[in-house]
């Protein structure tokens, strides 16, 4: 048996939009059941986005600590950001995250890990990369606002990360995500063996 998820789509009689956000909405499909019944599922529908794992020389991770207002805490996280335009390369949209959020550049980008983050209520899919040979970007920090306004930044240590995560320390999707990829890849076939920053992504299929 191969154990690898794969694409289907059971039939929906009717849908509707009850709510539209700014970048999100809230859709309502009424789906056929395997034994013939209908029965109804809300779900957050979500443009996708990337979150950045980046590694330095020191072997530290770049987190970024910000206020979470829906589960009222600060979260220790990576880089991320959301696909704002449909089929945007997701590794040009990591590459702004990673400017925007850190005044940071890479030249060495791979694919570490796609995930749905809550499959059970929202669509949203993440493609989470590892960039190495981090440089710090010449010319003026991009201007944040709001929550990001109030962010810190620090570089820490990969297994103080791994350490926190398993002490059920640290709780962000994308940053719990990363680092254990991270470290599962490392005590596997190495980094080099991960797949290539373009690698096809059919959950947010783009433009290479």
């Amino acid at each position: 048996m191969q154990v690898q998820d794969t694409p289907e789509e059971w039939r929906v009689v009717a849908t509707t939009t009850p709510f539209k956000g700014n970048k999100t909405s809230v859709r309502t499909d009424d789906v056929v059941m395997p034994d013939g019944s209908v029965h109804r599922r809300d779900y957050q529908v979500h443009p996708g986005s990337v979150a950045v794992l980046a590694l330095d020389e020191e072997d530290r991770v770049l987190v970024l600590r910000q206020y979470r207002h829906p589960v009222r805490q600060r979260l220790w996280e990576i880089p991320a950001g959301l696909l704002d335009v449909p089929g945007e390369n997701p590794l040009h949209a990591a590459q702004r995250e990673l400017y925007e959020e850190a005044h940071v550049k890479a030249e060495d980008w791979r694919v570490l890990a796609d995930v749905y983050t809550t499959p059970g209520g929202c669509d949203e899919a993440v493609r989470v990369f590892l960039a190495r040979d981090l440089a710090e970007v010449e010319g003026e920090r991009f201007e944040v606002a709001e929550e990001e306004a109030d962010m810190e930044l620090a570089r820490v240590p990969l297994p103080e990360l791994v350490r926190g995560v398993l002490a059920g320390e640290l709780h962000n999707a994308c940053l719990v995500v990363g680092v254990l990829s991270l470290a599962a890849a490392r005590v596997g076939d190495g980094l080099d063996a991960l797949r290539p920053a373009t690698a096809p992504w059919p959950a947010r299929p783009f433009e290479a």
